[in-house]
């Protein structure tokens, strides 16, 4: 019932940003996997709002523009137990996220990308990965990384994988990929912060195009381990500005 609540809330949210939505403003690339960033950005003058639902009644809000070609630069803030009955409701702090292509790829090479992400999930764990009054996060920020991404195989599947120096201290790998099919719906699977099996995150879920500048995600975080996986929901609007 929770995760049911949790899809109204997101689709009443953006309805009105739908039906403003040009047909030439489509999606314009796809950034991101799940958590896992691709080496594509939004065109210039493009503005993406992504808004996440996940664990503990937890909704996150992130903005993308970008600023110069191949440049995107952006914000997100999040509020902890705003759905459901809680009276603890937190606003944490904000955080920020940047990328930067630096090639386009080509027949023999991938695109390649360099990017900030300071986003961190599962606020109020502690050290034992318990969920109690603590301001520490089960998921630390990727921090700075480097990504690669092409098509393989046959068209519509691609792959992407990098590198990333989580709070500026642990490297960690990441890897993805996600196929789409006929513009209406993508199956996406990653495997994020590979480190060692205990730190690894195994994601899988859907995209689905709900309208050519809006799509909405379904997906289940960290799979096979315990209480710690959870169910997401996040819907994103790209525009021009």
């Amino acid at each position: 019932m929770k995760i049911r609540k949790m899809a109204a809330f997101l689709c009443c949210l953006l309805y009105s940003f739908a039906l403003q939505a040009a047909p030439g403003d489509p999606i314009s690339l796809e950034t991101m996997i799940i958590d896992v960033p691709t080496a594509e950005t939004f065109d210039r003058y493009q503005a993406s709002f992504l808004t996440r639902a996940y664990d503990h009644g937890t909704i996150m809000e992130s903005v993308d523009f970008g600023v110069f070609p191949r440049i995107n630069i952006g914000v997100s803030v999040a509020a902890h137990e705003l759905l459901g009955s809680s009276d603890d409701v937190r606003v944490l702090d904000p955080d920020f996220q940047a990328k930067w292509k630096i090639f386009d790829g080509n027949l023999y090479l991938p695109a390649i990308a360099i990017g900030y992400d300071g986003r961190r999930y599962g606020y109020g764990y502690d050290e034992h990965r318990i969920y109690t009054d603590s301001k520490d996060y089960l998921d630390d920020r990727k921090g700075g990384y480097i990504t690669l991404s092409r098509e393989i195989i046959f068209p519509g599947l691609n792959a992407t994988a990098g590198l990333n120096l989580s709070d500026w201290e642990k490297l960690y790998w990441f890897t993805g990929m996600y196929y789409t099919w006929a513009d209406k719906v993508s199956l996406l699977a990653e495997w994020d912060n590979i480190r060692n099996v205990r730190d690894s995150r195994l994601n899988i879920g859907a995209r689905f195009y709900l309208h050519p500048s809006l799509a909405l995600d379904a997906a289940v975080r960290r799979i096979g381990r315990g209480d710690e996986s959870e169910r997401i929901l996040q819907i994103r609007y790209v525009t021009n500005f």
